[in-house]
């Protein structure tokens, strides 16, 4: 992943302009697992917002940050303009609940890194096989809708 500065991509003219004031989640958007913790995420944090990595602006994304495109193993939590992904992004996100989710989130952070990667490494790569694949990107409701930006 390049490393950049603090909403670099507002100045990236191949990411179109989005609202960035609250935290972004960008998913594989035909991702089982993915969309799981999307729907889990709907109920849990009112705030986040959402973008489906088929989608033009999350394509945009992964390339500003320099990560594959194409194959996404990873998710990002988009957070004060940076970038957190993989495990690190995990944490973060289960530490911004408190109580035992943040517990959750320091275990995570405490596992040495080289073991987290590759255990993320391992069920990212292996996500379809196991959790499924839909044939399409999750579709939310209509009340839901507000907080995904750029659906397609």
């Amino acid at each position: 992943m390049i490393a950049r500065e603090a909403y670099s991509y507002r100045n990236d003219p191949a990411v179109p302009a989005f609202p960035d004031e609250a935290p972004i989640v960008v998913y594989d958007g035909v991702c089982m697992l993915c969309s799981g913790w999307v729907k889990f995420l709907l109920k849990h944090d009112p705030e986040v917002q959402f973008v489906a990595a088929q989608s033009h602006l999350a394509q945009a994304l992964f390339r500003h940050y320099g990560l594959d495109a194409e194959d996404f193993e990873t998710w990002i939590l988009l957070e004060h303009g940076g970038p957190h992904v993989k495990a690190e992004g995990m944490a973060r996100m289960l530490s911004r609940w408190g109580g035992g989710w943040a517990v959750l989130g320091w275990l995570v952070t405490a596992t040495p890194r080289r073991l987290r990667d590759w255990l993320y490494h391992r069920i990212a790569r292996n996500r379809y096989r196991i959790f499924g694949r839909r044939e399409a990107c999750l579709i939310p409701s209509q009340e839901e809708r507000a907080r995904f930006i750029a659906w397609e």
